[in-house]
């Protein structure tokens, strides 16, 4: 028995975000929203789909997403033109402070809070972190 793949990823909103975070994901990030079942189809939000991927956008009473560092990673071929993109619909780009060797990246948070982050990999392949470097990233490494 294993995992086999990433089936889908959810974020949440306060209710009154829910024309604006459907706005990012559809018309802003571009992504083509999908049919969902019939029992969850009358409920709040909208499912997307990029690649294999499914995005589940939807609401939640009491969402505190700004305190979060948890974010959704895209891939994009062209930072700067995705950033200009985004600019000209008025979404802040939150600048890398912890910069990555072969990525370059920023971050944004969607109308409902929760972070993003967007990625131009050099040379077309995902960073692979050394021992020393992905252990600043796990909370178990830090020093108590």
């Amino acid at each position: 028995m294993t995992l086999k793949a990433v089936h889908h990823v959810q974020v949440t909103y306060p209710v009154e975000m829910e024309s604006a975070i459907l706005f990012f994901y559809s018309q802003v990030l571009g992504l083509t929203e999908i049919p969902r079942p019939e029992v969850v189809k009358n409920n709040s939000g909208a499912w997307y789909k990029l690649g294999d991927i499914e995005l589940h956008v939807s609401r939640e009473n009491n969402a505190n997403n700004q305190a979060s560092r948890r974010h959704i990673g895209f891939a994009v071929d062209d930072l700067k033109a995705f950033e200009q993109h985004l600019k000209a619909h008025g979404v802040e780009i939150i600048p890398d402070q912890i910069p990555l060797p072969g990525c370059d990246r920023f971050f944004l948070r969607d109308p409902g809070g929760n972070r993003i982050e967007i990625a131009q990999f050099i040379n077309d392949s995902p960073v692979k972190l050394t021992t020393d470097e992905s252990s600043f990233y796990r909370p178990s490494a830090v020093a108590r």
